[in-house]
């Protein structure tokens, strides 16, 4: 078996965490961890390499969290609460 980072297809980066592997179902990007260690203060860290999003209509999608920041940014700024806690969308 090849070594994956020596696939044509798999993306090196610095952190072994925020690796993309377009051969990862969107079950196993939502398990993917970009950090999981413990900070300064000795509190354990996760981030998820991966927010899973679905909008109202579509299917659930896994947006990269560096590669598709901007897409991430601008779902966030479109989600609202209304005055019972529910998430609405503009």
């Amino acid at each position: 078996m090849q070594n994956p980072s020596q696939e044509p297809n798999y993306r090196r980066t610095l952190n072994e965490g925020d690796r993309i592997d377009p051969s990862k179902s969107l079950e196993e990007k939502k398990k993917q961890l970009a950090v999981d260690t413990a900070d300064i203060t000795g509190e354990h860290l996760q981030v998820p390499t991966y927010f899973v999003v679905q909008r109202e209509g579509e299917e659930p999608k896994a947006l990269h969290h560096i590669k598709d920041a901007e897409a991430i940014s601008d779902i966030i700024r479109q989600a609202r609460v209304d005055e019972n806690g529910e998430r609405i969308w503009d």
